[in-house]
């Protein structure tokens, strides 16, 4: 089991330090790739230049953040591997849990007292009592890595004209995560988050087709992201039928089953207020996992936006209807501290 337990944590070390996802390739438009990287460059040379960007249009950015991540990201990673860094895991920190959650009193104080001996008591019985969990809390911990250094965002840019001057509205309505080459998007509004909007944006478009998207800066509730993918994209991967942390642990640890050891073991206690105390640790840890997700929200998240495509009018009706080839320049910033925008793109068409 220490064999084991080294590796899986050195593996999860590894994945939580490599290189954020790459960005995304676009799904492909009835004759063109739908984006990538690169600056917008001019036409294409057979008459689809558009004249007109007014009109609304979706549109999705692809972010690496390998190298500017959060320092409060590690914290909530190292809160997941304390499930799995000790040899006595994943049953020690199931008993720590349902010890934290027990009221004061004789049982609390002795299971206490006796813990190093139950928790390998119970470690020689994980097969039984918690047979997915260890895997599953490295998982987790890979998988959140993911996450939170490659991120898509799922927008709206609506583009208005004044006179001779284009304004636009520039909205992000949801999140793209890719874990393992599996995709999921998730709306912000299904999981009661509101919109991240920047009005005023100003839009350029030149005789070559080449659009360009005037700084500003996009404030984003890393936390809230963090949460929406962990709850929406990483733990359906897991196990489908669990919608949060607390449910997929209830799932992957008989808590009824260690409950009956511990009792056995102690010989005082029923075997249910072990049980009792089981599912209210593993509540208690889901929670402190979600608190330290949530205390990443303390300071937004600023991206700081300038951008450049290839604006191409397919139907030839004078106005822009596939965006290509886009590109964001700036700075993301974190706690006031800027670092520079790398590998971020994106792409869109016409609503």
């Amino acid at each position: 089991m220490n064999t084991k337990n080294l590796s899986m944590i050195l593996a999860l070390a590894l994945g939580s330090a490599a290189a954020g996802c790459a960005a995304d390739a676009p799904a492909k438009g009835d004759d063109d790739g739908g984006g990538g990287g690169g600056g917008g460059g001019g036409g294409d040379g057979d008459n689809t230049k558009p004249t007109d960007a007014t009109g609304k249009y979706t549109l999705r950015s692809q972010f690496d953040l390998a190298t500017n991540l959060p320092g409060k990201v590690g914290q909530v990673v190292n809160t997941i591997i304390a499930a799995t860094d000790d040899p006595d895991d994943p049953t020690l920190w199931v008993l720590d849990q349902a010890i934290n959650a027990m009221p004061s009193g004789f049982l609390k104080t002795a299971l206490n007292a006796a813990k190093p001996l139950v928790a390998g008591y119970l470690n020689q019985r994980v097969l039984d009592l918690a047979p997915d969990f260890f895997s599953t809390m490295v998982q987790i911990g890979d998988d959140f890595g993911q996450i939170a250094k490659g991120f898509g965002l799922n927008e709206t840019l609506e583009v208005s004209k004044g006179g001779a001057a284009y304004m636009s509205t520039h909205t992000v309505v949801g999140m793209h995560f890719k874990i393992d080459n599996i995709e999921s998007d998730h709306t912000l509004a299904d999981y009661r988050v509101d919109n991240f909007v920047v009005s005023n944006v100003a839009v350029g478009l030149d005789t070559t087709g080449k659009l360009d998207i005037a700084d500003h800066k996009m404030s984003v509730s890393y936390g809230k992201v963090l949460k929406i993918g962990l709850d929406g994209a990483v733990i359906p991967l897991i196990d489908p039928t669990a919608h949060n942390l607390n449910e997929l642990m209830t799932h992957k640890v008989d808590c009824n089953a260690i409950g009956q050891a511990i009792a056995d073991y102690l010989q005082l206690g029923g075997a249910s207020v072990f049980a009792n105390a089981c599912s209210l640790g593993l509540s208690a840890g889901s929670n402190l996992i979600y608190n330290k997700i949530a205390d990443i929200d303390g300071t937004a998240l600023e991206l700081g936006l300038t951008g450049t495509a290839k604006a191409l009018d397919k139907n030839k009706d004078g106005s822009i209807d596939t965006i290509l080839t886009g590109a964001w320049s700036g700075n993301i910033s974190y706690a006031g501290t800027p670092a520079p925008l790398a590998g971020a793109t994106f792409y869109g068409a016409r609503m």
